[in-house]
Formats: structure tokens, sequence, C-alpha cells
């Protein structure tokens, strides 16, 4: 049967886009090295008529798809299954940027674009695309990125993946072309279709192109490194700085000791971000399309906060820099270390330094010497709360034991009101997980909503749901 779709996809794409063996394996195994599978064939189309033919194909003869942008999921959601009959679909060919509207503030870009190229383009134009993963910039593609709702550090201002789509263009698994390309803020004519295959994580379609939204590029911007006592503090801060400085706050991140030490042993050019090691340190960012110095500003604010601040420093440059630069490796750092147990977890933002009290105290309870690696977007409620021992032997045995210390973390998570996964996605990492901590109604209308689209069930079985 193969043999007959690989005619029909070497006619469609071309001899060339069409890899097996050992030219497909780099895409059959993901970012962390966590997961990997073997496909049929990966096939790399140009456009959307030869995504819609390819799939159309698949359709037809009964395999399942598997659709990939940068392959930079966390989560093993853009990889195939082992022993599987499945085709992967890589849009990074698709590359193009379409059109960008300066008075509308959209740009419309083919998926296969990497987000770097998207804020390249628009900073080129004076514009701001804000999706911050600036560690995976150069790699991810933006299908990818609004197929996993992805968020990163200016969430706090601009919203996760989803507040940043307009419209999109979508492959359907029976390969027609749903074309819903609006430049639209408005558009009260029924069922929002895109917010379906937003985060869908290619469950329910191929993504192709999209419309995003644009924002006035700042032209100030000041950072502080801020040593607190413990997050609580962190999450008052952040509310004392909401009050006194609006809008301007563009990101704030929170990073225990732990990451540092990891970040300085393993990344090149990384220091000490102030005088002395604290427990936890605060990274804030204010923004302004103003012309005007914000350091003063920022630094006034974190004078007149009160106790709980133990140091703090305020830059606008190198220093700035700097400090972002561990922020960015901390990932980086633990993968050079090795395996942890990973969590991106949410909870609302005043329950932050609860879940982490309670976490910490329970790990510890169980696993004596446990290595907690906390840190993320504090401003939003998402922690990435990674588990580890320090050396190798007691760490292969945690890692063997990952599912207990998932139901202590997920348990806390879920009694706060919180989320197993904040925007790293389901993928095949917690595809049953979720079913212990969703409704059961609302898996039942996930499931409905996928048979629907989706019946026979060949666009990235084996992930979400």
């Amino acid at each position: 049967m193969y043999s007959r779709v690989q005619k029909i996809l070497w006619n469609v794409v071309g001899l060339d886009y069409v890899l097996s063996g050992e030219m497909a394996a780099p895409y059959c195994i993901d970012w962390r090295g966590r997961y990997s599978g073997d496909a049929l064939a990966v096939v790399l189309p140009g456009d959307k008529q030869q995504v819609a033919a390819v799939v159309a194909a698949c359709a037809e003869h009964g395999l399942a798809i598997v659709p990939q942008g940068g392959n930079t999921s966390l989560c093993g959601g853009a990889v195939p299954l082992p022993h599987s009959q499945q085709i992967v679909v890589n849009l990074s060919r698709m590359n193009r940027i379409y059109a960008l509207d300066t008075v509308n503030y959209t740009l419309t870009a083919e998926a296969g674009c990497s987000l770097a190229a998207i804020r390249k383009a628009a900073e080129q134009a004076n514009r701001l695309f804000p999706l911050g993963l600036s560690a995976i910039a150069e790699y991810c593609e933006i299908g990818g990125n609004i197929s996993t709702n992805a968020g990163g550090v200016g969430v706090l201002r601009y919203g996760n993946m989803r507040d940043l789509v307009l419209g999109l263009e979508v492959v359907l698994p029976d390969g027609r072309i749903w074309d819903g390309l609006r430049r639209l803020r408005k558009d009260n004519t029924g069922y929002d279709l895109k917010q379906l295959f937003i985060g869908a994580e290619g469950t329910l379609g191929i993504i192709t192109a999209a419309v995003l939204k644009l924002f006035p590029r700042p032209r100030s911007v000041a950072s502080a490194c801020v040593a607190v006592r413990d997050p609580a503090v962190a999450v008052g801060l952040l509310a004392y700085l909401r009050e006194n400085c609006g809008d301007k706050i563009s990101a704030f991140e929170i990073i225990s000791s732990s990451c540092l030490d990891l970040v300085l042993h393993h990344i090149s050019n990384a220091h000490e971000p102030l005088s002395r090691r604290h427990d936890w340190i605060v990274l804030i960012e204010l923004s302004d399309v103003l012309p005007v110095s914000l350091d003063l500003s920022l630094n006034y604010a974190l004078q007149g906060f009160g106790e709980g601040i133990l140091e703090f420093s305020v830059d606008s440059n190198e220093r700035a820099a700097s400090w972002w630069y561990l922020r960015k490796n901390i990932s980086e750092a633990q993968k050079l270390e090795g395996f942890s147990v990973k969590h991106d977890v949410a909870v609302p933002l005043s329950h932050v330094a609860e879940f982490l009290t309670q976490a910490n105290s329970a790990l510890r309870a169980v696993f004596n010497g446990v290595r907690i690696v906390a840190f993320g977007h504090i401003g939003d409620g998402n922690i990435h709360y990674n588990v580890s021992m320090p050396d190798a032997v007691r760490n292969s045995v945690l890692i063997e034991k990952s599912q207990q210390v998932n139901r202590i973390v997920y348990d806390i998570v879920n009694g706060l009101g919180g989320s197993i996964s904040a925007e790293h996605g389901l993928g095949q990492l917690k595809r049953n997980e979720i079913c212990q901590y969703k409704d059961a109604i609302e898996m039942g209308l996930m499931r409905s909503i996928k048979f629907t689209i989706d019946p026979e069930n060949l666009m990235n079985p084996g992930k979400v749901i």
C-alpha cells in the first residue's frame, strides 16, 4: 500500500522532498531526546496545495499524519509514535511572509516561518510581534507556536499565542483547505473556528498560514534584577508594580538559586547577577513606545515597595542583557545537566507562593535530598517546576519514580485550581495524565470535536486525547 502512496507523494512534492531511512531519522526524535518514533516517510511540501494533496492521499489510504514545524515541542507532540505507519508532514519549506500591514498592524505568513524571522520582519517595519521565546526563536516555527498555544515571557502584557492570532488557513484531515485568513479584530458571525486549531497540537488539521497581530515597537526599555525574600514577596511586588507602572510591565520572571547554579556551571559567559547569591531573584522589564528613560521610574518604584526586597539593580544596557541571558539559558543548562522530572504548570497568581511551598515540602518529605529547579513566568502564574537529584545514581532512581513525582505535583496544582500544562501542551507526555484532572464533560466535548473533524483519527493520533 505504501508504495502506491509513495509514488503519489513523489509526484506531489518531488523526489527530493520525500525522505526515508537515515534521512528521515532527524525528524523522528524530539528536541530533548526524550521521544522518538518511526515514520514511513517525511514529506516536505512547498505550499498549501501540496499539503492538501499529501493529506488527501494519506486519508484515502488510511495513513496517519504527524504535522511538524521546527520540532521544538517539549512534550513529544511533533514526532511519530514508535513502530508506527505514520507520515511526518514537515512545513519548514513554507516560510514565506505574504503581507505586512503597518496600518492594520497585521502580518500574514506561512506556517514554516521561524519565530525569529517573524519578529525581524516586524522590527524592520517598526512594529513588534511580542511572542517571547528567545531561547528557541531561530528554530521554532509559527505554525507550531500556534498549534501549541505558545506563551513565553511576554504573556503578562500581550497574552498567549491564542491572543495574537486573527486568522488561520488550515488543511483539514480529508485534504480540504479552510481559508480563514481574516484580518479583522471584530467578526461576530458565529463560532470562532480558528480557536479550535490553536492549541490542538495538530490533532484537528494542519495550520498552513496565519494572520498575526502586531504592536507598536517600544522605544524605551528598562530592566531590574531584584532579590526577594521568598515567592510571596515576588507576588506582592508584581501587584505593587502593576498599580504604579501599569501596562509598561512587559515581563516579570522568577528564578530560584538552583537555576543559577546550573546556568553558571554549564553556560559560558554567565555571571552572578547581583553582589551575592540569594534564594530567589526576579527579573522585571518595563517598556514604552515613548522615547523616555524608564530607569528612574523603575528604580523609584522598587525603592517604594518596602520590606521583602533584599537587593536590586536597574539597568537598560549590558547588565540588563546579562540578566536576561541567564533566564534564556536555564532550559539549555538543564538539558546539559541531564534528565529531570519536568512540570509546566499554572496556578492563579495569588496561589503561586502557596504552590511552591506545598510542592517543595511534599517532595522533600518523600525524596530526601531532592533538587528543585523552579523558574518561570510568575506574572501569569506559569511556573516551570523541575525535580532531580544532584548525583546521577540517585537521579536515575528518581526518574523511575517520575509518576509518583508527577502525582504529588499535579495533585497540589489541581487543588489550587491550576492546570498541569500551562504553555508546553500535552503531546505524548501528559496525554494520560490529563484524564485525571479534566472534568469528564470537558474530555467528552474534546473527543466529540475530534471525532467530528477527524473521524478516522488520522491527524496526529496518540497525542493530546
